[in-house]
């Protein structure tokens, strides 16, 4: 089957863009029965596992006592204001041990799901009680974002991301509270702007990277308060923390961030700690690594957190520490770019729009065609391809894309939802890879269209 190259309609200024503007939440939830669903539960397990959009819950102002367990990925779960939608519920981890449920040992649980956004809410484990495990979330999937949220527990544990071989986290403007590591990532993470409180005289942040030598966990612009002589941080495996432009209230101990070593508080050893101690040694190989930049304490500072990020790997400038850097480049939560358009192809009527990246598709956009012919979506959301059915033997010049109404976003978890760019001069960049006309195989629907060379 012969694939024909899709006229670009390139004495245009752009290819116009009907609407621009955000999409509208797929799901409302309001606990006076106003939304689609009156519980949040019920609501995020109405979107199938094998979910590949971007699905909006808008959660309207309430106090909603319950627990969530998040299976589907690219899920944005967003609160109608930070203080007016709060989620909550008393669980222990003990007694959550002794009696399991399905749903999970935190307030908010995500189950392997990937790309998981939560915003402008608060999420809280009122178990009540200081030292003891109380997860307020508890996450296993890749690319998770919490942005402007107050994620507030008494316990050890509060956000505990823990997909440990391969697990990025990114969050920004949020206050998080608790006590013993109750912020504590396993992979990378990047944390902004936020603020932590501590409840009791342990460690305030934990990390894991034994996995993977180039596993960080980065924290900037920052503020830590506490308890008098809560700790800043440690970690029982190797783990590798950056500290930038963060700021410490004088109840903040003299203690380095440090690798655990059994026993604790000075008891007695054990052959039970020796054993453990024996074990951690293994995934102990990097030794300390803990840096910092622009660190200040009120009442003055502390000899341990001086600059030092000269002896970091790579010797990094402040200014290049970055999220992006932070996960190699292979993520840019922090990116306000949409996905554009690569490549147009039509084949029997039918014209395929590639992105740059996987898209979710909103409403029913169409492709206007010079002459006055149009071409209807028919399908790809959640892939890189859409497409396009002609309704007439017009031409294959595209005019415009119409969004009427609706939009088409990114698939991918940011702190923002990212518009595609529809511009012809996003397509324009890419048009040295259309070519002539080839005899290639119909690629199945979903399958991505694969440049074949010149």
């Amino acid at each position: 089957m012969r694939f024909h190259t899709l006229v670009l309609a390139l004495l245009l200024s752009a290819l116009a863009v009907c609407a621009a503007s955000l999409p509208k939440p797929d799901i409302i939830v309001a606990a006076d029965g106003s939304g689609d669903f009156k519980t949040i539960q019920a609501a995020v397990q109405s979107i199938p596992d094998t979910n590949q959009e971007r699905v909006v819950v808008l959660v309207k102002n309430g106090t909603y006592h319950e627990k969530i367990r998040v299976d589907a990925s690219f899920v944005t779960l967003r609160g109608e204001s930070r203080t007016g939608t709060r989620i909550e519920f008393p669980q222990d981890n003990e007694a959550f041990n002794s009696r399991t449920d399905e749903l999970g040992r935190a307030v908010i649980n995500l189950n392997r799901a990937d790309d998981f956004v939560l915003e402008n809410l608060t999420a809280e484990n009122t178990a009540g009680v200081i030292g003891p495990h109380a997860f307020t979330i508890y996450g296993t999937g890749d690319r998770t974002v919490i942005v402007d949220c107050d994620v507030f527990s008494h316990g050890a544990d509060t956000v505990s991301l823990w997909l440990g071989d391969k697990g990025r986290y990114y969050h920004a403007r949020c206050n998080f509270s608790g006590s013993v590591d109750y912020v504590c990532p396993r992979g990378w993470c990047y944390i902004t702007d936020c603020n932590f409180y501590e409840y009791k005289d342990t460690a305030s942040v934990w990390h894991d990277g034994k996995v993977d030598p180039d596993m960080k966990f980065v924290l900037r612009n920052c503020r830590f308060d506490g308890t008098n002589d809560f700790n800043l941080g440690r970690h029982h495996a190797d783990a590798q923390f950056y500290f930038l432009d963060c700021r410490f209230t004088s109840m903040m101990a003299d203690k380095p961030i440090h690798r655990v070593i059994y026993p604790l508080g000075g008891a007695p050893m054990t052959d039970a700690d020796l054993k453990h101690n024996a074990d951690l040694d293994k995934v102990n190989l990097h030794g300390e690594r803990e840096y910092f930049y622009d660190c200040h304490r009120v009442g003055g500072d502390y000899a341990w957190f001086a600059n030092n990020l000269s002896s970091a790997p790579g010797a990094p400038k402040p200014k290049q520490i970055t999220a992006a850097w932070t996960f190699n480049n292979l993520w840019n939560p922090e990116n306000e770019t949409g996905p554009v358009v690569k490549m147009l192809r039509v084949e029997n009527g039918e014209i395929a729009l590639q992105f740059s990246e996987p898209v979710t598709v909103k409403g029913k956009p169409t492709v206007s065609i010079r002459g006055g012919g149009t071409a209807n979506y028919t399908g790809g959301s959640g892939t890189d391809t859409l497409l396009f059915e002609l309704t007439s033997d017009s031409g294959y010049e595209v005019r415009s894309v119409e969004l009427n109404g609706g939009a088409i976003i990114a698939c991918e978890a940011d702190a923002t939802l990212r518009v595609a760019d529809l511009s012809l001069r996003a397509a324009q960049r890419y048009a040295k890879k259309l070519y002539e006309p080839k005899e290639i195989p119909t690629p199945a629907y979903g399958q991505h269209m694969v440049h074949p060379g010149p």
